[in-house]
């Protein structure tokens, strides 16, 4: 299984609007976005410089993605 690059939160969002997601909107340090298209998942993505790994995964595992189809998008 490849490991996970240490991204920002910027780049995090980036990759997921490859997939239709786009900001709904912002509360303090956290990105709230939206799927343009069914199912409308909503995700939280903390904009810090630096995404831990394990909260990197659980977007991940939100976003009905493996590791592999993620680091596809970067």
């Amino acid at each position: 299984m490849p490991k996970l690059p240490a991204l920002s939160g910027k780049e995090i969002v980036k990759a997921l609007a490859e997939l239709g997601y786009e900001a709904d909107h912002q509360t303090g340090s956290h990105i709230i976005l939206r799927q343009k298209d069914e199912p409308h998942r909503r995700l939280t993505v903390p904009d810090h410089k630096e995404v831990a790994k394990g909260t990197l995964r659980a977007i991940i595992r939100q976003a009905g993605m493996t590791r592999e189809e993620f680091l596809r998008l970067l």
